[in-house]
């Protein structure tokens, strides 16, 4: 018995040493670098049930135009670092959002490449829950803190082709996200609520330059959202919404 303590105690000690010498190499460690860009992006893409399948093929071949376009190339390529950084989820109800692109360096035209062809390739993930722009915007504030890049210019990009119907306030989600820093920007979708432009101005945009490319339906989307992209990189808002079609 005696024996039987005296291991037990030995084997507590070298339990304690163990953990007392990884805590000590730990705080040791320097932080992991982060990689400096110009612009923190997060695209924030309806999936809601409103979005058949035609509509948001619309939706996801205007994101890939968009990176594949030389025009937004040449606006990342203006900026200092001459990079950005840019990660999409597919968003519905509350607590219904899918990651569609993790955070990636977009610099030159093979990264550009790169992400545009994940967003191509990936299926949608989500098809119905309601429309919780409030969700979208707190589930797109946890991935600046996880990021692995750093920058001054924070933005959340979101689209959508309704008002915000389920979940919490959207003023409230909008308003904390702003206090911290981010700028959310708007590209509101008209094919249903023809004034859900009102609507993104009063409750959802929100921060320093903030503003909104209006789509007039889902088939130019892709040139709003082109628009959308070169006008918040080159840091240059408009000072007023940008329409795309007639009302």
């Amino acid at each position: 018995m005696i024996f039987r303590r005296q291991g037990i105690d030995i084997q507590g000690a070298l339990v304690c040493w163990a953990a007392a010498v990884l805590s000590v190499l730990s705080a040791g460690a320097p932080a992991k670098a982060q990689t400096t860009v110009d612009l923190q992006l997060v695209l924030a893409v309806d999936a809601s049930g409103s979005v058949n399948t035609e509509r948001f093929e619309l939706q996801r071949k205007g994101y890939v135009a968009a990176l594949r376009d030389k025009q937004v190339l040449d606006a990342i390529r203006g900026g200092a670092s001459q990079s950005i950084a840019v990660a999409m989820f597919q968003w519905t109800g509350p607590g219904l959002q899918a990651e569609i692109v993790p955070w990636a360096l977009v610099k030159d035209q093979a990264s550009a490449e790169s992400v545009a062809s994940l967003m191509a390739t990936t299926p949608r993930q989500l098809f119905r829950g309601g429309t919780s722009i409030s969700g979208a915007i707190d589930y797109a504030m946890k991935w600046f803190p996880q990021s692995p890049f750093k920058s001054e210019h924070r933005v959340i990009d979101v689209s959508g082709d309704g008002s915000n119907n389920s979940g919490r306030s959207v003023i409230r989600a909008r308003d904390e996200a702003v206090a911290a820093g981010v700028v959310i920007n708007g590209l509101p979708i008209l094919a249903w609520e023809p004034e859900l432009d009102s609507y993104y101005k009063g409750n959802v945009i929100g921060g320093p330059g903030a503003f909104m490319v209006v789509a007039k339906d889902f088939d130019t989307f892709a040139d709003a959202i082109l628009r959308k992209m070169i006008l918040e990189i080159a840091a240059a808002p408009p000072s007023r919404p940008i329409r795309v079609g007639n009302r």
